[in-house]
């Protein structure tokens, strides 16, 4: 049974409470536009803010228990404290149609969960991963056509509100619809670089595949030509050992099999002679 502090466990809690921290960020979305919209509670939105802070705070607190260091981990994460002190301001202050100082404030703190949406999306979107990042630009458009359809007036159908989330991704602009409303123009700023990069993301993919799979076959032909050389290498010393081995045996012949060497008999010694009486 694996323990906590086991690597697997490790990265299973850090997936787990980075998509909470992801879950907060896109919940404050729809809470900017309750603050800029006059049919909805504003009250809503205010408490969105809020819970989105203290998700942050809770997810960063449990991120920095995986680390050996956590004071130095919560010491680099100075954009995350930026980002929990900019949802609380907004938290607290007026509806952004009542103050107009709420707007740029609210906007500067949707740009920070937008770059750290991404910091986090990010390390997902791997070399390869084609299906997900096709899914990933699936799901963006789809969620920037409901917007727009929930924002824009002219966008009457959720088809019009998938195609102005197209052509604005896409920065087409045919004009047959366009943002009309103080709602829908902010929410085409952030359809733009969420679109344009997901779509960039997308032809991205597909070029890294045309290129992965000539890769693929350079690497196949280079893998076949070093086998063919390694085989005639072997082939060749093969053949010098066997020649090296008949200019040995040559050298040095042996006795045939069965035969028995010459031997010389010792030489007995000479009689004694006997000397007269």
């Amino acid at each position: 049974m694996a323990s906590f502090n086991s690597p697997a466990s490790a990265l299973h809690l850090q997936a787990r409470w980075q998509l909470t921290e992801l879950a907060a960020l896109l919940a404050t979305i729809p809470a900017f536009y309750i603050e800029l919209l006059e049919t909805y509670p504003h009250l809503l939105g205010r408490l969105v803010y809020l819970a989105a802070a203290i998700a942050l705070v809770v997810a960063q607190v449990k991120l920095a228990q995986l680390h050996a260091h956590r004071w130095g981990y919560l010491r680099r994460r100075g954009l995350d404290a930026l980002l929990v002190l900019g949802l609380l301001v907004s938290s607290g202050l007026p509806p952004s149609v009542d103050m107009a100082a709420a707007l740029p404030l609210r906007l500067a703190v949707a740009g920070l969960s937008l770059a750290q949406m991404i910091s986090i999306v990010r390390p997902w979107i791997t070399r390869g991963s084609l299906r997900h990042v096709l899914a990933l630009s699936v799901a963006v458009l789809g969620a920037c056509g409901i917007g727009f359809w929930l924002l824009e007036p002219r966008a009457v159908t959720l088809g019009d509100g998938l195609w102005l989330a197209f052509t604005t991704a896409a920065t087409v602009g045919y004009g047959d619809i366009v943002p009309t409303t103080p709602a829908s123009k902010i929410f085409s700023i952030f359809v733009v670089l969420l679109g344009y990069a997901a779509l960039s993301l997308v032809t991205a993919g597909i070029a890294s595949v045309w290129v992965e799979t000539t890769e693929r076959q350079v690497e196949r032909d280079i893998l076949r030509e070093l086998h063919t050389e390694l085989r005639a290498l072997r082939a060749e010393l093969s053949s010098l050992r066997a020649q090296r081995r008949s200019e040995t045996r040559a050298e040095n012949p042996c006795p045939a099999s069965g035969a028995v060497p010459p031997t010389t008999l010792p030489t007995p010694p000479p009689a004694p002679t006997q000397s007269g009486s």
